[in-house]
């Protein structure tokens, strides 16, 4: 039994008890993803999990058994930062970072759901291809609060890093 974390294949942790959140931090000292609330209320610990956001403090490792997992450090490098990394450093889109990994984890999901057409709660036309406005990425990305404000900086990384996405 293993988890691909990264890219690398980890041993699914024998204590069935263990939240992905604890096993990423605890046991592989991946701590870009943050804990806040443990409580699946605030997003600090999103990651990726086949490519789709995910609260790793409500779900346990054991659960994660033959799945791939990308954090953080999965995505880009202070060498080679990913362009959604990029664009919150330009935009101000964090002020003092502890929300910004589960926020980047979270956008990177939230562009590929766009892409693939699923609509959200403000999406005009279900039927449609979601058009990306401010109010759309604020409707999706409201499951990762920034208690310093930064959430203006924010839409503005997503939306910049869409527009070079868009075909």
């Amino acid at each position: 039994m293993a988890i691909r974390i990264n890219g690398s294949d980890v041993a699914v942790p024998d204590d069935v008890r263990v939240s992905l959140l604890d096993l990423l931090r605890e046991q592989l000292h991946l701590t870009g993803t943050k804990v806040g609330c443990n409580q699946g209320a605030c997003g600090a610990c999103t990651v990726l999990v086949d490519g789709e956001r995910v609260l790793s403090c409500l779900i346990l490792a054991v659960q994660m058994d033959g799945r791939s997992v990308t954090t953080i450090e999965g995505l880009g490098s202070a060498d080679n930062p990913s362009p959604l990394q990029k664009a919150f450093v330009a935009h101000d889109g964090l002020q003092c970072g502890y929300c910004t990994p589960g926020q980047i984890c979270a956008a990177t999901a939230m562009l590929d759901e766009l892409e693939a057409g699923i609509p959200s709660y403000v999406s005009p036309d279900l039927a449609a291809a979601p058009s990306l406005s401010r109010e759309e990425v604020r409707e999706r990305m409201s499951g990762n609060l920034c208690r310093c404000g930064a959430h203006n900086g924010i839409v503005d990384a997503i939306l910049e890093v869409a527009g070079e996405r868009a075909p």
